[in-house]
């Protein structure tokens, strides 16, 4: 199986040959398959919102490639446009770039610019707010009138319309509370498995991280600093936190007990995991 996106040796300069200068990305390489759910963290101004901005072609490279089912986006004679249904971007608090009449217009947007017949817009637009959790009693209502959880997902769902192969969320649950939080990662997973899409989601939250994802990027000055399995990610508490970063408080609990003799495993990451080794671990009268 060949990846559905690759970075090759990106780099990205804002304000080149200007005393503004900064290299925001740097040498990166990346390969990402078909259905991976992948988590990108880093401290602010690690490189994370550049990054994924050239996914889908917002951004171009100062140097090196992105290529998407092995097509370099930025070539010549490519559609750029194409990609960015393909490759969907949802930026941090999207309820602000809500604009339309109603909320199945504001959903029906994208859609509608890729040409699509009125009976597909429709069918998008009704599966895209069914994904989201929206009512259909909604969908004639300004968006305006939603409240504001209501709002995001319509605004995610305008996005999910597309159908995009890849779906990429910048903190999608920022400002939510914790129930609004699992809401918004049962969407995306709703999402994922119907689609069989790709999911890039970036997030502060390492616990968020830590249950939702395949796998897990750090970025850190400008480049990418770990890749790997949650489980491998997260059993370096010492390296992340050196970095800037906090790590789940199930793993830096179960790296506490580690420390202190407690066989709990170097594979606890989630509260979850850690209970169910924790009474493992009791039953076996260890603890």
């Amino acid at each position: 199986m060949n990846p559905i996106l690759e970075i090759q040796q990106l780099t990205h300069t804002y304000s080149a040959g200007t005393p503004f200068q900064r290299t925001a990305v740097e040498g990166v390489d990346l390969s990402v398959m078909p259905g991976e759910c992948v988590g990108i963290i880093g401290h602010t101004g690690s490189g994370k919102s550049t990054l994924i901005q050239h996914f889908n072609g917002l951004l171009k490279p100062t140097s090196g490639r992105v290529l998407v089912d092995g097509r370099d986006i930025w070539a010549k004679g490519g559609d750029i446009r194409s990609v960015r249904f393909r490759v969907g971007l949802v930026f941090q608090y999207p309820e602000y770039q809500l604009f339309e009449e109603t909320v199945a217009q504001d959903i029906a947007f994208g859609p509608k610019n890729m040409g699509l017949a009125a009976d597909e817009v429709a069918r998008r637009v009704r599966d895209a707010a069914a994904v989201v959790g929206l009512d259909e009693s909604l969908l004639s209502q300004s968006p305006f009138a939603l409240s504001g959880g209501q709002k995001r997902r319509a605004a995610i769902a305008g996005v999910m319309a597309m159908e995009p192969d890849v779906l990429v969320l910048d903190e999608p649950s920022a400002g939510l509370d914790p129930r609004g939080r699992q809401e918004m990662m049962a969407m995306l997973g709703r999402y994922r498995q119907q689609r069989r899409a790709t999911v890039i989601l970036v997030s502060h939250s390492m616990e968020e991280i830590a249950a939702n994802v395949d796998r897990v990027i750090v970025m850190n000055q400008a480049k990418v600093f770990m890749d790997g399995a949650p489980r491998e990610v997260f059993s370096r508490v010492a390296e992340l936190e050196a970095v800037g970063l906090d790590v789940p408080q199930s793993a830096r609990i179960a790296a506490l007990l580690r420390d202190r003799g407690i066989p709990v495993g170097d594979d606890v990451y989630t509260v979850d995991a850690l209970a169910r080794r924790l009474l493992a671990l009791k039953g076996g009268g260890v603890c």
